[in-house]
């Protein structure tokens, strides 16, 4: 369990399916799908002729988006503590309930949680895309089993490793809010040093800023976070560090993510500190 106390959830920002189909800037990715959304991101392409996903379309097992939509709106606190659905809910209310209180001027995103593919302000994707936020939109986009392909990549799929994924993504919305994630667009998409490399860090310590706050005060919707917990998520950020996923010949002038170390190290850093303004990756060169 992570989430405590009971009663129903703050669902308004929160749906089923996809969004519009406009054209706008690519999303940000954060898993599975990193390198082929990055691409998109840097080059303009959209996700949905990489992967294949007409936006329309749908995958063995998959709901609509009126069965997510009615999942959505029965999730209780006490229900996120054991379905996915639920869970991506409840870290949408706790981020919502912390950003508000660390950014002046913070509005929350949208969150959309779909199955197979999504239609959204930025093209079409499919849950190859992994999770992602499209700044078109200002929408956070889960896939619930993407979490199942996180565990095979050797990341866990442990309740606060899920919260961290979703958490990452409001942090490219934060980054939206401030102006880093058009920053880090102007400054190349790939290398140890690149704007992307920089954008995905600091996306991991916004996450961290968030993990610190969520279990302190009298409003915390989370119970104290364990080390055992946060070794879950060191687990899943490790996972998908581009070294890792690269393999043995990984380059770093092929990086757009950061590698094991450096995912660890930036969420390590928001989570010590819980200062959103140490977590400047703009500042630095010591990544």
């Amino acid at each position: 369990m992570t989430f405590q106390g009971g009663g129903p959830l703050d669902t308004g920002n929160v749906s089923g399916g996809g969004g519009g189909g406009g054209v706008g800037r690519i999303a940000l990715g954060g898993g599975a799908g990193l390198v082929i959304t990055l691409i998109a991101l840097f080059f303009g392409i959209d996700p949905g002729s990489i992967t294949g996903g007409a936006g329309t379309g749908t995958s063995p097992n998959s709901q609509n988006s009126s069965e997510i939509d009615a999942q959505i709106r029965s999730c209780t606190i006490e229900k996120a503590n054991t379905d996915d659905i639920c869970r991506i809910v409840a870290t949408t209310n706790s981020l919502d309930q912390v950003w508000s209180e660390q950014m002046r001027g913070y509005t929350p995103p949208d969150t959309k949680i779909f199955s197979g593919s999504v239609n959204t302000g930025c093209g079409a994707a499919t849950s190859a895309t992994g999770p992602f936020y499209c700044p078109a939109d200002s929408t956070a986009y889960f896939d619930p089993t993407f979490f199942a392909q996180l565990k095979q990549m050797g990341g866990s799929d442990g309740p606060l490793a899920q919260e961290y994924v979703v958490a990452h993504e409001y942090g490219h919305h934060v980054q939206n809010l401030t102006g880093a994630l058009q920053k880090g667009n102007r400054m190349g998409s790939q290398g140890p040093l690149s704007g992307s490399v920089r954008v995905e860090l600091q996306a991991d310590c916004l996450a961290g800023v968030w993990a610190y706050h969520a279990d302190k005060g009298p409003d915390a919707m989370l119970e104290p976070l364990t080390q055992d917990q946060i070794a879950t998520v060191v687990q899943t950020a490790k996972a998908i560090g581009d070294d890792t996923i690269q393999g043995a010949n990984s380059n770093p002038e092929g990086w757009t993510h950061g590698s094991a170390q450096q995912r660890v190290r930036w969420f390590g850093i928001g989570y010590k500190s819980g200062d959103p303004r140490q977590c400047d990756t703009f500042a630095t060169n010591d990544l």
